[in-house]
């Protein structure tokens, strides 16, 4: 069994605009990592993300970015039962016919253990709520992640 999900939404924007949400630190910072972004998403770069509301920067690993079509990271498993670990996160967008974009965030590599598996929950729900920050983000321009979990 390889623990792993994916979660999408439709964004009611072109492609190049959400990618440039996500890939851009200051507009991250705005709607997402509401302690700040440093780093701008770029191939083989290490960037930081912190949230005021589970506090510390993590250090995030920039494996592989196709401007305005894929954004691959890894990251530290939130999984403290044993010798640390990443999991990778796989965004992908997609332009639909519509003018919309199609975002997709899957998330995998977390070991098969309880501890495992409630990281893995807890991500699914991290990024499910990222894309709906994102979506307002970009269609409306609101913070939707400001007081959410505190």
């Amino acid at each position: 069994m390889d623990l792993q999900f994916r979660v999408f939404a439709h964004i009611s924007k072109p492609v190049d605009q959400v990618f440039e949400a996500v890939a851009d630190p200051d507009q991250l910072s705005r709607y997402f990592t509401t302690g700040g972004a440093k780093g701008r998403l770029e191939t083989g770069a290490t960037v930081t993300w912190d949230f005021h509301d589970f506090p510390g920067a993590f250090p995030v690993h920039v494996i592989e970015v196709v401007p305005n079509a894929r954004i691959v990271l890894e990251w530290k498993a939130n999984d403290d039962s044993g010798a640390p670990y990443n999991t990778r996160v796989t965004m992908s967008f997609e332009p639909t016919e519509d003018g919309r974009t199609l975002v997709a965030i899957e998330e995998g590599g977390w070991r098969e253990t309880e501890a495992g598996l409630k990281s893995a929950f807890g991500n699914c729900m991290g990024w499910s709520q990222m894309l709906c920050a994102l979506k307002v983000w970009v269609e409306h321009g609101l913070n939707l992640r400001e007081g959410m979990y505190r």
